[in-house]
């Protein structure tokens, strides 16, 4: 079995209806394992989200698919 790494992943999205669910979906799908997870609203109608995840795929798959979804603003 592949050893899992762990990383933080911040994310930047518009606050819309259903948004949050999709950046969940695609970390899942994605190989994704959340192990904590931080959210609040921020000014212009946006939201961070900030996640301690494991994975065994390379960070840097999953920053790219997260951040072709349409309400994401930024992945760091």
């Amino acid at each position: 079995m592949n050893e899992q790494a762990q990383y933080q992943l911040t994310i930047k999205a518009y606050d819309k209806l259903g948004s949050l669910e999709r950046i969940l979906r695609v970390i899942r799908h994605r190989g994704g394992h959340i192990q904590s997870m931080q959210m609040q609203t921020i000014e212009n109608n946006a939201l961070t989200l900030t996640l301690i995840l494991t994975t065994e795929r390379p960070l840097s798959t999953l920053q790219n698919q997260v951040a072709k979804l349409e309400d994401v603003i930024a992945v760091e």
